[in-house]
């Protein structure tokens, strides 16, 4: 029987060890960390937190293989009310429908943007300088840098559209991210496979297939591979709960500059006490920039969204999440440029920063399969179930 070591319990591993037990494998998983989860945790109550905003698009291939294994759970669903209290910041004030030369940049045939030309350059020649910054800041919501514009436009463009698209792609397990990784987790122990946390691995082993699903940091560390590298976002994460109030927005998009500040509770009422609201902004920084800057750009959101927020705060959370948040493309640069899933001497890598296709954990979800068949020398496995 094939044996496969699984290094990282994150979304990716987990992925990973649930598709190479299910070929028939016999898994061995090692997460450092005390529980599993990576930076799918949902924290324990009563401010039940992810780190930084976690959604799951329904677009992707990952969902079908989730709910197939029935692995989703019950989703959150945002009542109409709610949903309409989307708003956007542009010009220093809040609106509730984008500048109209945004629009030019979500209609339907509009021509594929380049892959080696930055999307400020290309969008501006379709919808103006205005709409190209208005759609470059709003695309944040699903990049995590702070400067959208100087990416490829190809990768800007795709996120763009998934991040607008009616109805919204975006659903929220009940409970936060972490009640989907506790049934991942559930399916793997009944699959068979060893998960050993508080195991952190400095040597790959070399008497199995090894999937290293790990931060790319934490794999070129590993691997002692200096050419794992790839950029990635900085962003400053601001949590709140506040003391509840009727008229705060669900969410508040950040038009004038990359930010998002959305109310989470809105669709979830378990992830904070009854009475209060759960809040997270998340500001792209850029790599000078102090966390600070970006609270400081939070707040004013706030101010705009959330009348009177200071005197309601019943709890506060401040963090930076840097390399963290997902590989981003320059111009000239696809995810096929990205760091190789096979490494070699049967090493496999997955997460969301190497060659694999997809938005956010779709990339994480992708690459993991891709990874386990080519552990397993059958290439039919890849995206077979997806």
């Amino acid at each position: 029987m094939h044996r496969i070591t699984v290094i990282g319990g994150g979304f990716a591993g987990l992925t990973a060890a649930i598709t190479a037990a299910e070929a028939g494998a016999v898994v061995t998983l090692h997460e450092a960390h005390h529980t599993l989860g990576g930076r799918a945790r949902t924290a324990e109550g009563p401010y039940r937190t992810n780190e930084g905003p976690h959604a799951l698009y329904n677009g992707g291939p990952h969902w079908s293989w989730l709910r197939q294994r029935d692995l989703i759970g019950p989703l959150a669903a945002l009542p109409p009310l709610e949903a309409a209290r989307l708003r956007l910041r542009h010009h220093g004030v809040l609106r509730r429908t984008p500048p109209f030369a945004m629009l030019k940049l979500l209609r339907r045939g509009i021509r594929r943007a380049p892959v080696d030309v930055d999307f400020r350059t290309w969008a501006t020649g379709v919808a103006g300088a205005e709409g190209a910054e208005a759609a470059a800041h709003y695309a944040a919501v699903a990049l995590f840098h702070h400067d959208p514009g100087s990416l490829s436009a190809a990768f800007v463009q795709e996120r763009l559209r998934r991040a607008a698209k009616l109805p919204p792609e975006a659903h929220y397990p009940r409970g936060g991210w972490g009640s989907v990784i506790d049934r991942m987790a559930a399916r793997a122990w009944n699959l068979g496979v060893r998960m050993e946390t508080l195991s952190r691995i400095d040597t790959v082993p070399t008497d199995t297939p090894v999937v290293v699903a790990t931060s790319l940091d934490a794999a070129r560390r590993l691997l002692g591979d200096a050419s794992l590298t790839w950029p990635s976002g900085r962003t400053a994460l601001l949590d709140l709960a506040v003391r509840t109030r009727r008229g705060d927005a669900f969410a508040v998009s950040d038009l004038d500059a990359p930010g998002w500040i959305e109310r989470f509770t809105a669709q979830d009422r378990t992830l904070a006490p009854e009475g209060e609201q759960l809040i997270q902004g998340q500001i792209p920084i850029g790599p000078a920039e102090s966390k600070a800057a970006g609270v400081a750009r939070a707040e004013e959101l706030l101010d705009l969204g959330f009348p009177g927020w200071r005197s309601r705060v019943t709890w506060r959370s401040e963090a930076v999440a840097h390399g963290r948040t997902g590989a981003v493309d320059p111009p000239g640069t696809t995810w096929r440029d990205r760091p190789a899933i096979d490494r070699g001497d049967g090493v496999y890598l997955a997460g969301d920063q190497v060659a694999a296709p997809g938005v956010l954990s779709e990339v994480s979800f992708t690459s993991a399969l891709t990874a386990v068949s080519l552990a397993l020398g059958r290439r039919e496995l890849d995206l077979k179930h997806a």
